[in-house]
């Protein structure tokens, strides 16, 4: 698991994954993922290079999105795969972890939020 982490425009802040979000990735993202969030700020977490994810991933993107949300800010997924945004949808999560298919819609949600 890959992390890079950017400002995303003036309106937040962007974090590209990239590989599997098992344990492994997980671990390896959990300390940099915090920092983010308990940055008081909004969130893109770009997705569109994960190919895989486990309970445990889905815990860290849990976690940072209520510490975001603490911070009356929000955290959106930017275009997680098919199989991704499924499970996503199937376990309830779309609410906390808004799922957003573009830059430009995230752009529009979190200017909603600020």
């Amino acid at each position: 698991m890959d992390i890079t982490i950017s400002e995303f425009g003036d309106i937040g802040t962007r974090v590209v994954l990239a590989g599997k979000l098992d344990v492994a990735g997980a671990q390896k993202i959990a300390m940099p993922l915090a920092a983010v969030a308990g940055a008081r700020n909004n969130v893109v977490v770009d997705m569109v290079a994960v190919d895989f994810i486990t309970s445990i991933g889905i815990r860290e993107l849990v976690t940072a999105a209520k510490t975001v949300a603490r911070a009356s800010r929000i955290l959106v997924l930017l275009d997680p795969n098919p199989v991704i945004r499924q499970i996503l949808v199937t376990a309830g999560l779309t609410d906390l972890l808004p799922i957003v298919r573009s830059e430009d819609e995230a752009r529009m949600v979190l200017s909603a939020k600020a």
